[in-house]
């Protein structure tokens, strides 16, 4: 039987906030706005938090239906031409604080990725990664697949990896790329 669940964000990471802002999803909404992004599916949302907080960028926020303590509501998604200058500034830096919290699951990318075509393999979207590296990732992680962004780091040469992907992630949002291969559409 097939479920037509829908599944929502349990955490989000605050992208800026707005303490008298106007919703861009509801018309006629205001107050506390968060403009923020998912940890789970990396949707963008907005948020109407509880009056009288202070949010941090990056900082990891409880939204799911339970247990929430500074936001009132999810009141929606937006697109990537919605968010703030600001919130578009803090995107890569809050990415990358998403990646290095969930490495595991982006780690995890370097062991699973294929080609996606005969000329293209999914490695290569990942800026910083060209046929070289590829091959490399390839041919290391047949031998042992990498446990951390240090492992790939020191076994490939590559540097920094969990900025590369969070680069890659950025680029997916703010829709620069043709194909995603870290955000669902």
């Amino acid at each position: 039987m097939l479920t037509n669940e829908k599944r929502y964000e349990e955490f989000a990471y605050v992208l800026d906030f707005l303490t008298r802002g106007k919703s861009v999803v509801i018309k006629g909404r205001e107050g506390s706005i968060v403009q923020a992004i998912g940890e789970e599916r990396l949707t963008l949302l907005e948020l109407l938090a509880v009056e009288d907080q202070d949010f941090e960028s990056g900082e990891r926020l409880r939204i799911g239906r339970e247990g929430r303590d500074k936001i009132i509501s999810v009141l929606g998604k937006l697109s990537y031409e919605e968010l703030t200058q600001d919130a578009k500034l803090q995107l890569p830096i809050v990415c990358e604080i998403i990646v290095k919290n969930n490495e595991a699951r982006y780690v995890a990318y370097f062991n699973e990725l294929q080609p996606l075509t005969p000329r293209l393999h999914g490695l290569e979207l990942i800026p910083g990664i060209g046929k070289t590296f590829m091959k490399s990732i390839v041919e290391l992680r047949d031998k042992n697949p990498f446990t951390s962004f240090e492992d790939v780091q020191n076994r490939v040469g590559l540097r920094d990896p969990a900025k590369l992907v969070a680069k890659r992630i950025t680029e997916e949002i703010a829709g620069d790329s043709r194909i995603n291969i870290f955000v669902k559409k």
